[in-house]
């Protein structure tokens, strides 16, 4: 008797992302039930992953550290990442650009009563210094209990170090660390099996909220952001997964799907670390790799974050009927490049992130407010995109590290 063949997690999810999206639609007109009764068994769902955040990244990134063995090691893969990832921000940022421009043309000037009736209040933004600041914590705790990824992260690399360090009598706490890591990596997996059911719920109430306002010109400004995600995909990512990694672009579609679907549901890096190192390694990341690029690119890594900024940039300017000139458009690259680095990776960022571009060029932040009821729609695919540049870099640091361990 011949074993039935069991649907894989990804096939689960995209069923109960399509599923959800029937749903949304038959409650086009009762969106108050979804907000009501399926909506919260999403929130449990992105709850539970977000319970993990900490936990991943403090023993993950600290036993990645560990498994490095060796400090110099470290700082050289840290370096690569770095770069790497603010040179694919940078990319991404230009792409927008280009693209919001290109389409400029088709966003008519609003008139300026609705302008005036416009009211969004923007959180203020930290300096560059104060990000730099705030990146080292002063308490071991306070991080942790804030889920600020930033200092969670600089505690995790200064306790991988000091095991390190410490030689023979850091061995106990590494091992613990290694232990603590498997425990948490099991707990991962057992809320990773309910993702079908919490992408469901999620994207029921996606649909049956926002459905009815994605019309005229804001559809046209979602159709641009989602015209650059892809374009990064494919030109940015699949040359770096082709010629960096050595891999098939359509493998590394098929691994990362599970991660990418996750992303787009729950919109939230950090939600879907957990997800994403799962998906690395079983496409061949090596595991101590993934384990510090992974959690470092949820934090630092917006590719998906600075074309939205770009395009709604634009968009928002040509609202108001300013014309940004070439420096303007360098400020942008600039803002948002540096900016994605003290953001964190949760829902909804990047509406701070346009506040702070946004400023750094005169455009009145109050234009937020256009877009915010359909910053959801554009929060999806930025997300996506987001987890989908930190898995790409995870690739290419493991063949550079496997190279020089062959050379060794």
């Amino acid at each position: 008797m011949k074993n039935k063949r069991k649907l894989s997690l990804p096939a689960w999810i995209f069923i109960g992302m399509f599923a959800g999206i029937l749903a949304g639609l038959c409650f086009l007109g009762n969106p108050e039930f979804t907000k009501e009764w399926i909506k919260p068994i999403g929130t449990i769902y992105i709850n539970l992953l977000k319970f993990l955040v900490v936990p991943v990244v403090l023993f993950s990134i600290a036993d990645g550290v560990i498994s490095l063995k060796d400090l110099k090691r470290v700082g050289s893969v840290g370096l690569k990442t770095f770069v790497y990832y603010m040179c694919t921000t940078a990319l991404a940022v230009i792409i927008g650009l280009i693209l919001a421009t290109a389409f400029k043309g088709l966003f008519p000037p609003l008139d300026s009563v609705s302008l005036g009736e416009l009211t969004y209040e923007a959180k203020e933004s930290p300096s560059v210094m104060q990000v730099i600041v705030n990146i080292f914590p002063d308490n071991l705790f306070k991080p942790m209990v804030n889920a600020d990824m930033l200092p969670v992260i600089v505690i995790s690399i200064l306790l991988g170090a000091g095991v390190l360090a410490a030689g023979e009598k850091g061995k106990k706490i590494g091992d613990a660390i290694n232990c603590m890591n498997e425990v948490v990596m099991k707990i991962m997996m057992m809320i990773i099996k309910i993702t079908p059911l919490g992408v469901f719920c999620l994207m029921t109430n996606v649909v049956a909220e926002n459905g009815p306002k994605i019309v005229g010109t804001l559809a046209l400004v979602i159709a641009v952001a989602y015209l650059g995600y892809l374009l990064h995909v494919v030109l940015i990512y699949g040359a770096s997964v082709k010629f960096l990694s050595g891999m098939s672009p359509l493998k590394f579609a098929k691994g990362i799907a599970p991660a990418f679907i996750c992303a787009f549901t729950t919109t939230s890096s950090n939600a879907t670390l957990p997800l994403n190192i799962e998906c690395c390694n079983k496409m061949g990341a090596e595991p101590e790799i993934s384990s510090f690029v992974l959690p470092l690119g949820a934090t630092i890594n917006m590719d998906g974050t600075a074309i939205y900024q770009a395009v709604a940039t634009v968009f928002i300017a040509a609202c108001y009927g300013i014309d940004l000139t070439l420096s303007k458009m360098a400020m942008v690259v600039l803002t948002a490049t540096l900016a994605s680095v003290g953001t964190a990776g949760v829902s909804g960022a990047g509406m701070i992130m346009l506040a702070m571009v946004l400023t750094s060029i005169g455009v009145p932040v109050e234009g937020i407010a256009i877009i915010a009821g359909v910053d959801k729609i554009f929060d999806m695919g930025r997300t996506a995109l987001n987890i989908t540049g930190d898995a790409t870099c995870a690739l290419w640091i493991s063949k550079l590290e496997h190279k020089k361990s062959a050379r060794v």
